[in-house]
């Protein structure tokens, strides 16, 4: 995803994640001593991964924005056009190969905190969209204006792709979300050849009438850039868009899954989008702007730095990283 272009935003004063406690202070008790500390997490990434830094290649952006055409801001862009074919290597604790059924990996518990509620939970882009370039780089109306269905994403230096580590980190979430009573739906299980289109991402979690839904991806920026952020929508009104009544609860939504991600996983915030408050919001996202419920994006790391790499393959750290997203999503719904 990039952030370099007419739909970027100027940074933001510091918010305070839910629970009362400004991030700042978050990250003091995470990384005592402050520089430090967070260098000592830094090179413990850096010992997991063993790689160097590589120089990239130019991609274009994503649904996040354009996929055909390399631009300027390609060198802080990793997501690839629809022409990128994902390697066939395969971390060991990847999860099991999907079942065709969204609903699948276990029904609601009994009961629990989250009985009645539903959850759309989004995995960012489709194994299968390289094999479809026509079908994905078909403009669909996002609101505002056209943007291309969907794009491949982004990969790891090594291969491993955005869409199958948003499919495992859904798997795991779903799991999670079973067990505290909600009702989870996917918006697709790798069952079927591409998509769906950002636009039917949204009609998803609207024809649920979902009490929350998140979008969930992995970042593609120059090595370096590192951390998680969370993408809220804007205020946007105009065409097929209006996002007046989510605004408030989408923020809302974002800041608690902010505040419960870093303290599960202990990654701490970009720093390279939101001014170290790990938020951004975009007004070009069409699965924000056609949304009718609380929603929000989370970008978990950056899969193009060898350290976010690391965390990003590896199972433990995916299974810490779905733990945040379900304690955020309850925290957000609970009240």
């Amino acid at each position: 995803m990039s952030y370099v272009g007419p739909d970027s935003h100027s940074p933001r004063p510091p918010r305070r994640f839910r629970g009362g406690r400004p991030l700042a202070v978050a990250l003091a008790v995470l990384v005592p001593g402050g520089l430090a500390g967070y260098l000592i997490w830094d090179s413990a990434s850096e010992s997991d991964s063993g790689k160097p830094a590589r120089t990239l290649p130019s991609a274009s952006r994503s649904e996040q924005g354009s996929p055909s055409k390399p631009s300027a801001d390609a060198s802080r862009s990793g997501k690839t056009g629809a022409s990128a074919k994902p390697s066939k290597s395969k971390p060991a604790d990847d999860d099991p190969k999907p079942s065709a059924d969204p609903t699948a990996g276990g029904r609601p518990a009994a009961s629990g905190p989250l009985k009645g509620k539903v959850v759309v939970v989004d995995p960012g882009h489709n194994p299968g969209n390289f094999k479809h370039t026509a079908e994905i780089n078909r403009q669909v109306n996002i609101g505002t204006n056209s943007k291309e269905c969907d794009t491949t994403g982004t990969s790891t230096n090594n291969g491993y792709t955005e869409a199958r580590f948003t499919l495992d980190l859904a798997h795991r979430l779903r799991d999670l979300l079973h067990r505290q009573g909600a009702t989870v739906r996917l918006t697709h299980n790798a069952d079927r050849p591409f998509g769906p289109c950002v636009d039917e991402r949204a009609r998803i979690g609207n024809e649920a009438r979902a009490d929350a839904v998140i979008s969930l991806h992995a970042d593609g920026s120059a090595v370096g850039n590192r951390g998680f952020h969370v993408i809220l929508p804007a205020s946007v009104k105009g065409g097929a868009a209006d996002t007046s009544a989510i605004v408030g609860p989408s923020r809302d939504l974002g800041e608690r899954i902010a505040g419960k991600f870093l303290s599960a996983t202990k990654s701490a915030p970009s720093n390279y989008v939101g001014d170290g408050t790990g938020l951004d919001v975009r007004r070009d996202l069409g699965g924000l702007n056609l949304s009718k419920v609380p929603k929000v994006f989370i970008e978990c790391g950056n899969m193009r730095d060898p350290k976010d790499e690391a965390l990003l393959t590896s199972g433990p750290w995916r299974q810490k990283a779905a733990q945040g997203l379900s304690d955020g999503i309850e925290s957000f719904l609970r009240g």
